[in-house]
């Protein structure tokens, strides 16, 4: 009787398991266009940008999760992607800053932000020491395998990610100052 009764839930979960995610829609400056990514199944997903009257365009591919933070312009064809919880590097790197050279440690050698086109196009990366100094990495919430290391988000107190009137991503890395990035 309990393994038939296991079976049924079973085969009541499947379907909830399968379901698509979303995640958050977003909309422009201007209140033309909303995008979003929907997950499909793990692995595939595909983005969206919208408008009242439906869907304007979408690509196929993972460019972030559903927990992940995206962000259209006014004119519907760029999107930025803001990733709070990012998974850590794999390889440390020796950058040039000016007149010295900064090693920036395996972990914090990941891309943090991506702007996209509509085609899928990663178009700009940013990764954390481009918006971190490095004597404020000390600040990044470290994780086993991630770090977080976006105010507002993920329990870190201050003023969440936003979009701006003037169409510019507004947003407050931990222990610096407040960046704006343009589409």
């Amino acid at each position: 009787m309990r393994l038939i009764l296991s079976l049924m839930l079973l085969g009541l979960a499947l379907p909830a398991l399968a379901a698509e995610r979303t995640s958050k829609a977003r909309v422009s400056a201007n209140g033309a266009f909303s995008v979003r990514l929907v997950e499909t199944a793990p692995g595939e997903c595909r983005v969206e940008m919208l408008q009242e009257s439906g869907l304007v365009w979408q690509f196929a591919g993972c460019i972030g999760s559903v927990n992940d933070l995206f962000f259209a312009s006014n004119d519907g064809e760029r999107v930025w992607v803001l990733l709070p919880l990012v998974e850590k590097g794999k390889r440390a790197v020796v950058e040039k800053q000016g007149r010295r050279k900064v090693r920036v440690p395996a972990w914090a050698n990941t891309a943090v932000a991506a702007l996209y086109n509509r085609s899928g196009e990663k178009l700009r990366e940013l990764r954390l020491p481009e918006l971190v100094a490095a004597k404020q990495w000390g600040e990044v919430r470290q994780m086993h395998g991630h770090f977080k290391w976006l105010e507002g988000t993920l329990g870190i107190p201050g003023k969440g990610p936003r979009l701006t009137d003037d169409e510019k991503v507004e947003f407050e890395p931990v222990a610096s100052k407040t960046q704006r990035l343009s589409f």
